[in-house]
């Protein structure tokens, strides 16, 4: 299969189940809306080394939000609902609360699985905080120096799949940066999923395992055109620079298009050669991604 001229792998990408919240953060404008979602979802690549997995799924117009304030969606993702609970408590706390104007609304109200971070984190007010209804939510309100901080009562959560990946191979080191930028612009329009590494763009691919007993994963060496000469790396002589674009979704359908909005966008740019994916045989996950399926 071949996409611009560009050859589409008939591999598969590996992913593995994750459970993930939704929150949606109003402000008074987008700005504060978007401060508070990067805040709240920093240091958040990689359950490898990050205590979460998190990133900002999307903008959203106050036509979809509570207030009738611009929004932002988030998801928050780790291995366990105590761990997410805990991550929940934590970001939003720090990264959300201490934000100006911001209220932070569960954007899975419908979810079996609810934690109870609204009531939990009311407890900052110092007994002034007061339990509410508003626009139909249940609602605690914090007082603040700045006025107050709305926190819905609970907060939604799912199992999802993380690693859902594919890798684009360039020519140079730019002509793949700039196709893993369009591709995540790309997948930035869609709900349902996030690119969680800087930027969307993973630049350190990982595999399996490592020669070291005490590392969970290491470089994908296979990939790395810098170990042509020690014989490891398996890319071909007109590649020598690799990115990775890595998605979370909240199921199956949100990964399948982020995956097929992404490697259409980053083949529109001059100087990518191959589109592939990232696999494991099994080691990481379950959830299988073929490439050529994911296209059609």
């Amino acid at each position: 299969m071949e996409i611009n001229g560009v050859q589409i792998d008939d591999t598969f990408a590996e992913g593995f189940p994750i459970k993930v919240a939704r929150v949606l953060i109003t402000a008074v404008t987008e700005r504060w809306a978007l401060e508070a979602a990067r805040e709240a979802t920093g240091f958040g690549t990689s359950v490898i080394g990050c205590p979460a997995e998190a990133g900002i799924e999307c903008v959203v117009g106050g036509d979809e939000t509570p207030d009738g304030r611009p929004g932002v969606n988030i998801l928050i993702c780790n291995m366990g609902y105590k761990n997410l609970e805990t991550s929940l408590l934590f970001r939003l706390g720090q990264g959300v609360l201490t934000a100006p104007t911001t209220a932070a609304w569960s954007g899975l109200p419908e979810a079996e699985k609810q934690f109870d971070t609204g009531k939990k984190l009311s407890f900052f007010g110092d007994g002034y905080q007061k339990q509410a209804e508003l626009y139909g939510r249940n609602v605690w309100k914090i007082p603040l120096m700045s006025g107050e901080f709305v926190i819905e009562q609970s907060f939604g959560a799912v199992d999802g799949i993380a690693g859902g990946n594919f890798l684009i191979l360039g020519q140079n080191q730019m002509a793949a940066l700039t196709a893993a930028e369009a591709a995540v612009n790309a997948i930035g329009k869609l709900k349902g999923s996030i690119t969680p590494f800087p930027g969307g763009v993973v630049s350190s691919g990982s595999k399996v395992g490592s020669r070291y007993k005490f590392l969970k994963a290491s470089t994908n060496t296979a990939f790395c055109a810098s170990l042509r000469a020690d014989g490891v790396c398996t890319l071909a002589e007109d590649v020598s620079s690799v990115y990775e674009i890595v998605i979370n979704g909240l199921d199956r359908e949100a990964i399948q298009k982020a995956m097929n909005a992404g490697i259409n966008a980053a083949c529109r740019v001059p100087g990518i050669l191959k589109i592939t994916a990232a696999n494991y045989e099994g080691k990481l996950g379950a959830h299988q991604f073929p490439l050529h399926a994911v296209l059609e």
